[in-house]
């Protein structure tokens, strides 16, 4: 019950007058909205602050618009992560099939800006039905991610194997029952599928002794509860049965080297339709909620069906233009929003991932005295880098971007010659690599298509050079140690076989420089390649 003194108070406060009275004009005036505004959505118009129907559209409008271009950009990895599934199972390669380039891969294939210098072999984890057992090979460097692209673990060398080789068990969401008390590197997936991805490098220049080695050693079969890894002690307490061993079947390998096939998802609004299949495919926990309630506002909710209208079609079809346009834009014209990108002051060679790092958050840790030293978290996405790596690259991992010498891989990614226009495939241009390239193992320069970001289609099969001799020759350096590369569509005469990659006259194309083992010339800088530049 209210007391009389509170109602005779709120009498008084009422017959005072409005409250905001004493409230500048300028004050209140910015609260209002105008009668009408020109705006990015159009005219909007109002009638003391109602927007009218049409005004009210127009928003409604922008509004899926802008929530499907953020789709986009924020989901192309789980759509990517789809589209390498659906890849494979059109070469015929199912759950636990493990596709291998013995002869590496070639420009055959479309996968985003893979290489032509490691044997890749990667497979498909169906997590549904329970923990599923990776025999790792030795010698391996990869990982493992979910169908976000979200890091599960890394294997190999980068990995707790360390590139000894060993067991790994990786675990789906759903999984209640019992794990092993060792024996085993545990990882869990958020979805109910997880995407093996694995490079081995050549052994003199010879890619045969890598395969013999993933074929021997490689197993990928479901975990049997109470079997290795279980001790007797774990069964007393009644939470395990023993379990034999299980029956391991024979890995079943898939050539991949000159096989045609698409792993990369489409441009266009079909887009939406490949993004809907991973949310009705994985669980609704899977990605974050932010994510999902982007999907959910365009119509995409794990369990409904997906059916936009006419006008909704309309708006994805142009957020799905603007989309691959931003991931283009990130990309080829980096410099202009985000010039930090630029690994050399004043130079075109770059790289997204030192600004977040591999989690597009806080930059990689420091290497100092053979310790890591981890810098702040930043608390904040970096959301254009991470649309910028998703749109040309896959898949997911610390060991991608880290200052540690020696170990793994760095990259330069180099989209426009030294003047900052395009490359033009009917030209001819050049970049000179000091002596002393810092690259323990080996170096290599691959070329790739600017519109479907893999490997560029030439006669020339492999568009790469670089310090080993398969599967092309290894690049001649000069007398004073440097090394000279051309791009052109004929090989410049007096210019050795493996300093030249050829170009498509009708193409553009962009390249990265890879330094494998890369050394602390690389890190401090101290060693810089050119720019490219056009030879006239």
């Amino acid at each position: 019950m209210i007391r009389p003194t509170l109602i005779g108070s709120l009498a008084l406060i009422l017959a005072a007058g409005p409250a905001f009275s004493e409230v500048s004009t300028e004050a209140v005036t910015s609260l209002a909205a105008p009668g009408t505004i020109d705006t990015r959505a159009g005219k909007l118009e109002f009638r003391d602050g109602v927007p009218t129907q049409e005004t009210a559209q127009k928003v409604y409008d922008t509004l899926d618009f802008t929530r499907a271009l953020n789709v986009y950009n924020n989901s192309f990895r789980g759509a990517s992560a789809l589209a390498i599934v659906k890849g494979f199972q059109g070469i015929g390669a199912n759950p636990g099939d493990v596709v291998i380039f013995s002869g590496l891969m070639d420009s055959n294939s479309l996968f985003l800006t893979a290489n032509a210098d490691t044997v890749y072999y990667l497979t498909g984890l169906d997590l549904s039905k329970g923990p599923m057992v990776i025999e790792q090979p030795s010698g391996g460097i990869g990982t493992i991610n979910d169908m976000w692209f979200s890091w599960i673990i890394d294997i190999g060398a980068p990995g707790p194997d360390r590139g000894l080789g060993g067991k790994y068990l990786i675990v789906g969401p759903d999984y209640k029952g019992p794990l092993p008390e060792g024996g085993y590197f545990v990882a869990h997936s958020k979805t109910n599928f997880a995407l093996y991805a694995a490079r081995a490098n050549l052994v003199g220049n010879d890619p045969k002794p890598a395969v013999e080695n993933i074929k021997h050693s490689m197993k990928v079969y479901p975990y049997r509860p109470g079997a290795f890894g279980s001790s007797i002690a774990q069964a007393l307490d009644g939470s395990v049965r023993i379990a034999g061993e299980p029956k391991i079947p024979e890995t079943k390998f898939i050539e991949g080297t000159g096989r045609s096939f698409n792993t990369i998802p489409p441009s266009d609004d079909r887009f939406f339709e490949l993004i809907n299949e991973n949310v009705q495919n994985q669980p609704a926990t899977s990605y974050d909620v932010e994510l999902a309630g982007q999907l959910a506002a365009i119509g995409i909710v794990h369990g409904k069906a997906f059916k936009p209208d006419e006008r909704m079609k309309k708006i994805l079809t142009d957020a799905a233009a603007v989309g691959q346009a931003t991931g283009r834009a990130l990309n080829w014209r980096f410099a202009m929003k985000h010039p930090e990108w630029a690994y050399y002051e004043g130079s075109h060679w770059g790289n997204m991932l030192w600004e977040g790092g591999a989690f597009f958050e806080t930059p990689p840790p420091v290497f100092e005295a053979g310790m890591f030293k981890p810098l702040p978290p930043t608390g904040a996405r970096t959301l254009d880098s991470r649309a910028a790596f998703y749109y040309g690259y896959t898949l997911d991992s610390p060991g991608m971007i880290m200052r540690i010498p020696g170990v793994g891989s760095q990259y330069l990614m180099g989209f426009l010659d030294s003047e900052g226009k395009l490359f033009d495939g009917a030209r001819t241009y050049k970049v000179i690599l000091p002596k002393n390239i810092p690259a323990a193992a080996f170096w290599s320069f691959t070329l790739y298509d600017n519109q479907t970001r893999s490997m560029l289609q030439t006669p020339q099969k492999y568009p790469r050079a670089g310090s080993q001799s398969y599967p092309s020759p290894a690049a001649e350096a000069a007398r004073d140690g440097s090394t000279t590369v051309y791009f052109g569509p004929t090989q410049p005469k007096g210019v050795a076989r493996g300093n030249w990659i050829q170009t498509d006259p009708k193409k553009g194309w962009f390249t990265i420089l890879r330094l494998y083992s890369p050394l602390p010339s690389f890190f401090d800088k101290s060693w810089r390649p050119s720019e490219i530049e056009p030879v006239e």
